[in-house]
């Protein structure tokens, strides 16, 4: 094994930075604490929406729902407009009260489409048509003259650009010991790439402290909370992505959702944690390429559909509320016949949020999401619309 090669696959507490440039402490990274944070959660699977803000203010959702309904109808947590959220949503309703969360319903991501695939490529790139080596993460953090950062095996598409992102996954070699890190620390002393690697490394593994192994459904859990240590550092990222899979629920879906939201309220909960303070200057985003059927089908769950949902949480959102028009769920009212309709468009709202929590222009909002007008709502709290 070559020296180079060697610092790669040194102590599992160390962690592994795939870029060449290590959250590079720029004046504009390192200004004071109080710089609006960023944080992108991507659902993939296509998160069925109606089980996770249940709108059982419309007299059709029986109709469609009996069963799934049911399953959840007790310990629903009430929002206004006749909507509620998920039992296993207690964080998120937690949030609400606080008035740290906005939900928004009925809404899309712009693809015309029921593939995965394609839909969560144009999720991320922002685009009508994808661009897999453009994201929209990446030109807002870009027009921002931020940090990036995601927590990721490879980059994924929201971060690919001209900007320079990072990229962030815990390994799983065995623990390392203090005397070899000072050994290396010696035998990389003439060598100034390695020395570098090996210090940013090093002061990572400080930022995160003790990451004791956790077992599978905790793992969304501790990334979040990882996420949210590495976020609040002096000269931590302005924007993060996470992701969490799992939410393609053609079958049982009742008891699979269950565990999903519980795990993705967990995160939540552990981001908040890990962030500390900067939890009031932060906007977390929650997004999903597409929604399900408004109908339940013959295995107890649901098919491929059009809108969704759209969350955002943080200290800094002036939440509390449920936005977005309403479609209804009458049958004469379903797009195809089948889904729920979208009245509005997830980068409307998005673009609303990048223009008052990271002040960006039209011009830049534009270069963001082409040919897309912001929603005129306050989302955030020190934001005038």
């Amino acid at each position: 094994m070559k020296r180079r090669q060697f610092i790669g696959a040194i102590g599992s507490s160390l962690v592994c930075w795939h870029s060449p440039q290590l959250l590079a402490a720029s004046s504009t990274a390192l200004n004071a604490g109080t710089r609006p944070k960023v944080v992108w959660i991507m659902l993939r699977g296509a998160m069925d929406s109606l089980h996770a803000v249940l709108p059982m203010g419309d007299p059709a959702l029986l109709k469609h729902r009996k069963n799934l309904v049911s399953a959840v109808k007790e310990g629903m947590h009430p929002l206004e407009r006749g909507f509620a959220l998920h039992p296993s949503l207690k964080t998120f309703a937690e949030l609400y009260q606080r008035k740290e969360l906005i939900t928004v319903v009925a809404t899309s991501s712009g693809a015309k489409t029921r593939s995965h695939f394609r839909a969560q490529d144009i999720l991320e790139s922002g685009f009508n048509q994808a661009d897999a080596e453009s994201g929209w993460l990446n030109r807002a953090v870009d027009a921002y003259q931020g940090q990036s950062l995601a927590v990721a095996h490879s980059l994924p598409i929201s971060l690919r650009g001209q900007h320079a992102s990072q990229t962030w996954y815990p390994d799983k070699f065995a623990p390392s010991t203090e005397d070899l890190y000072d050994r290396l620390q010696g035998m990389y002393a003439g060598d100034e790439q390695l020395q570098q690697s090996l210090s940013m490394g090093l002061e990572t593994q400080e930022k995160l402290g003790d990451m004791q192994a956790v077992k599978r459904h905790h793992q969304f859990a501790n990334l979040a909370l990882s996420c949210g240590k590495l976020m609040r550092a002096d000269n931590g990222p302005d924007c993060s992505m996470l992701e969490l899979d799992g939410w393609d629920t053609h079958q049982r879906q009742a008891n699979r959702l269950a565990r999903k939201f519980s795990e993705l309220d967990q995160g939540l909960a552990s981001l908040r944690k890990g962030l500390g303070e900067q939890w009031q200057n932060t906007a977390v985003i929650i997004a999903t390429e597409f929604g399900r059927t408004v109908a339940e089908n013959g295995t107890g769950g649901t098919d491929h559909g059009t809108a969704s949902a759209l969350f955002l949480a943080g200290g800094a959102i002036s939440g509390g509320h449920v936005y977005g028009q309403w479609p209804g769920l009458d049958k004469s009212r379903l797009f195809d016949g089948r889904d729920l309709a979208p009245t509005s468009d997830n980068r409307e709202w998005i673009a609303a949020l990048l223009a008052q929590h990271w002040q960006l222009n039209r011009q830049q909002l534009n270069t963001v999401f082409p040919q897309l007008s912001p929603v005129d709502i306050n989302l955030i709290k020190s934001a005038g619309v």
